[in-house]
């Protein structure tokens, strides 16, 4: 079984590439299950009602996120009306925010599936354990149920790692977002889980994580209220290409994705 995660989508950059390679590498790498990283896909901040969908009307499975997610505020109402839950929040947020971390669906063949979506504590938004409520939820999936990926938000390298190895075994992927710098650190752990630190974001590289330079630059310089304004150049589609045993759910292989 092939998956292909795309790596976090920023602004319309970002979507416009997504839309424009996604056809040409289904054709090439074939992938059984498409998923993306999609919290930053409205103009850097937050996703949109109607970004969801046509986010999804490309055919992708499952929709994770992170920090980002509730910066619209027209998303608060429809993550919790949703019907499908194909839009993910992560799943260590406190009980009582809107939406739900976990997603057990089939891909068109019929083979099941669980995404997880969690985000980190270090330098990010204080919220529940994700080691702990990463085993929460693992005894929540279906024991048929054996291809198990996951999206680790974070910002520290440390803690991705940590709960790479924390889950070696026990998920077929752990994937890492936010930072949006694609790392160069991919392996298959020694129990059968694919890892990689960060994928990158499918969005403008000629920017400071997304965004024009000038005004990041300008914010360092003087610690002052900046708009921030979506970067357009040198777009770049970044994700990652698993090969799973569907049967075992452990990882055969990871392979680093880019496209221009």
């Amino acid at each position: 079984m092939k998956i292909l995660f795309i790596g976090d989508i920023f602004g319309q950059p970002g979507r416009r590439l997504l839309k424009e390679k996604l056809p040409e590498l289904r054709k090439e790498l074939q992938p059984d299950l498409v998923l993306a990283n999609a919290e930053n896909a409205a103009a850097g901040f937050g996703i949109t009602p109607p970004l969801v969908d046509e986010l999804l009307d490309l055919d992708i499975a499952v929709l994770t996120s992170g920090n980002h997610i509730w910066d619209k505020k027209e998303i608060l109402p429809w993550i919790r009306e949703q019907v499908n839950g194909r839009l993910l929040r992560p799943a260590n947020y406190p009980p009582d925010a809107p939406g739900r971390g976990l997603f057990v669906g089939k891909t068109p063949a019929g083979t099941g599936y669980a995404v997880i979506n969690l985000q980190g504590r270090v330098f990010m938004p204080t919220l529940d354990c994700p080691f702990r409520k990463a085993d929460e939820l693992l005894h929540s999936i279906p024991e048929d149920v054996k291809i198990r990926i996951v999206d680790l938000h974070a910002e520290a390298t440390s803690e991705k790692q940590a709960m790479g190895w924390y889950l070696d075994g026990r998920v077929s992927a752990v994937l890492g977002t936010h930072t949006h710098v694609p790392t160069v650190d991919e392996i298959v752990l020694p129990h059968g889980t694919a890892y990689i630190t960060d994928m990158g974001m499918t969005g403008p590289y000629e920017s400071i994580i997304g965004m024009e330079r000038q005004a990041v630059i300008q914010k360092f310089l003087d610690q002052l209220p900046t708009r921030f304004e979506v970067a357009t150049g040198d777009v770049r589609l970044c994700g990652v290409l698993l090969e799973l045993d569907s049967e075992s759910g452990r990882a055969l292989s990871i392979q680093r994705i880019l496209r221009k």
